[in-house]
């Protein structure tokens, strides 16, 4: 795709899917604003259409519009660094959907057949909200946090776990939004989100000291699979928000 290729208005809501409508939209917002030729047309380069794919990307992760904007009109924005990390995110999902999927399989075939003794392992094949339990437990097993951790999250319905999870998705997304504004992570937002984080943990796991903060964020830092997951919710996040831990009271 070279910058000699241009299609008009019509041509990228077919290709895309997206109404004209919604395009004169975001045109209006300032969120995809396509160039304009002397006959007064427009037209969408490539450019145009890797901003546009991003905005259906990101809305389908549940990003604001304003969030999306701010986030694609940062200074160090990169198309290939946050698509490699939307495409490991997604990898993940559809890898543990597809493990849910298998399991709510299962429980349908033993309701079809009628089976007498249900098959319980594989029922919650995919449910696993301690997947790195082992893990944890063998660098932290000693830990009063951990026991703490461990007797809370015992008594935890499928409705608490979603609870926790949004609670959880929702920080990240805030401090993602806060990062794409060009707040800084020392700053009083950055101060604010990683103390509601630190928050977040004691509410739902362990009480967690803010050295205790610290040394998670830290942990985050070496940890390719932490970054990956924080990294979904913003190119850099793991940085932005282990910079705000340390500077709220950390050190």
């Amino acid at each position: 795709m070279t910058d000699g290729h241009y299609i008009s208005i019509g041509a990228c809501a077919k290709q895309s899917g997206v109404s004209i409508r919604t395009l004169h939209y975001y045109e209006e917002i300032g969120l995809l604003v396509p160039e304009r030729r002397a006959n007064g047309y427009r037209v969408y380069g490539p450019e145009d259409l890797l901003r546009l794919q991003q905005i259906l990307i990101q809305k389908s992760m549940g990003f604001a519009l304003e969030t999306i904007r701010a986030g694609l009109d940062a200074p160090d924005f990169d198309y290939l660094s946050q698509l490699q990390d939307q495409k490991q995110h997604l990898a993940q999902m559809i890898t543990d959907h597809q493990a849910k999927l298998k399991s709510i399989e299962a429980a349908i075939s033993q309701i079809e057949i009628k089976e007498t003794k249900m098959n319980y392992e594989v029922l919650f094949q995919g449910f696993d909200p301690r997947a790195h339990e082992a893990e944890v437990e063998s660098r932290w097993g000693e830990t009063q946090a951990f026991a703490q951790s461990r007797k809370r999250t015992a008594e935890y319905s499928d409705r608490d776990w979603a609870a926790m999870k949004s609670e959880e998705t929702a920080i990240w997304q805030d401090a993602a939004k806060a990062m794409r504004a060009g707040a800084d992570p020392i700053g009083v937002t950055g101060r604010d989100l990683a103390y509601r984080h630190r928050e977040h943990i004691s509410r739902w796991f362990y009480d967690c000291s803010p050295e205790m903060h610290k040394g998670l964020s830290e942990m985050w830092g070496a940890d390719d699979r932490f970054q990956q997951a924080i990294n979904a919710h913003g190119t850099g996040l793991t940085v932005w928000i282990g910079a705000a831990i340390k500077a709220c009271g950390c050190a």
